[in-house]
């Protein structure tokens, strides 16, 4: 039998019924580019670092002495996989990290970084002066003279701001470099911190033996040092890089004997808590009856240009003659506190150095240069 056949018109309505059912093939998304994989030196370059372990380290030698000996004293970065000896390294590394290290070039230590004035501004949160502070700070007091002959008493004096306020930009650039470079936060004050020491355990009465109280005099000169620091008028210090003592601290105009330097500042926290601690720069804040209650300050997280000025070799006499500043403990309302003072004229351009050990016979001075 011959297959039947179909008109034309409907064949023409079965195709345009065919054609409606279809999707159009101009709504199609097109097929995704193939994906870009990247390469593993790519990868590396744009990460933090990565640990790799070796199977040997036997053959790993100091980068500054080029020496294997003391493995001991050996330190491996966990970026580089370098090794350095912790007397090589500038500045020296007293106790063995806890945790991740890294070298001085993987830390970035030695990267520079611009601060413009608005930046500095902010990062030191610094206030407009008011009139009337500032010429309470700055009136001088009149002392009547004492008709009862008393042993002389040395005093503090202010510091003296640089006059020119390009100067003091670039002071104060140099410690926000600084400080940002070894990752920490500007503070001029003590911090307390949850999980370490409260405020209330800062009394100086816990002093063994006694704490020396400072002077109403003295205050006055304190609080207007700190008034000064807050209007931006900071003491004439810049914050230098060197290749041997790490970041250290010299003197940008001069200092007369006796002039305030700085308070130490940092996290205030109990002394049992931080006997395994690696933190370089921690700071004798009260040495109590009661070994419990006694506190230090460690300015790891938070602190000012006082965590840069270094200590001195105090094993040798040429380390003794640096010595231009020292540490003193005062009570001040009842609470313990650290200042640096001048102990003799300090020229421009000299750098400051104290003793670390002013307390106590603990800190290892003798590879200091």
């Amino acid at each position: 039998m011959a297959p039947a056949t179909t008109s034309s018109a409907e064949a023409r309505r079965l195709i345009g019924s065919r054609r409606r059912t279809e999707a159009p093939r101009r709504m199609l998304s097109p097929s995704p580019p193939p994906k870009k994989v990247k390469s593993m030196e790519e990868i590396l370059a744009k990460a933090h670092y990565a640990v790799v372990e070796r199977g040997d380290y036997g053959d790993v030698g100091c980068e500054q002495c080029g020496s294997g000996e003391r493995a001991e004293e050996l330190l491996l970065c966990d970026k580089c996989d370098k090794g350095f000896h912790m007397k090589c390294l500038r500045p020296i590394v007293v106790r063995v990290p806890i945790g991740t290290w890294l070298c001085p070039k993987c830390s970035g230590q030695r990267r520079v970084r611009s601060f413009s004035q608005r930046k500095i501004i902010d990062f030191f949160k610094i206030k407009k002066p008011n009139l009337t502070e500032e010429k309470y700070t700055r009136k001088r007091r009149r002392r009547s003279a004492s008709l009862v002959l008393q042993k002389k008493r040395r005093r503090l004096l202010p510091f003296t701001p640089s006059e020119d306020r390009s100067q003091r930009l670039r002071q104060m650039g140099s410690l926000a470099h600084a400080l940002t470079a070894l990752q920490m936060e500007f503070s001029d004050d003590l911090t307390y911190m949850p999980g370490m020491a409260p405020r209330s355990a800062n009394q100086a009465e816990f002093e063994e033996g006694g704490m020396q109280v400072l002077s109403k005099e003295d205050t006055e000169t304190l609080e207007q040092c700190r008034a000064m620091c807050k209007r931006g008028e900071c003491p004439p210090l810049v914050v230098v890089y060197d290749s041997c003592e790490g970041f250290t601290v010299e003197a940008d105009g001069q200092i007369k004997d006796m002039t305030f330097i700085a308070e130490y500042i940092g996290d205030v926290d109990f002394i049992r808590n931080r006997e395994h601690d690696d933190c370089d720069s921690m700071m004798t804040l009260l040495l109590a009856t009661d070994p419990s209650k006694s506190l230090v300050i460690c300015p790891d997280k938070r602190g000012n240009i006082a965590r840069f000025i270094n200590g001195i070799n105090n094993y040798t006499p040429e380390g003794r003659k640096k010595q231009n500043c020292k540490c003193v403990r005062y009570s001040v309302n009842g609470e313990c506190r650290v200042f640096l003072v001048a102990t003799r004229d300090i020229a421009k351009g000299e750098r400051l150095y104290y003793d670390y050990n002013g307390y106590e016979q603990e800190y290892p001075t003798h590879h200091f240069v």
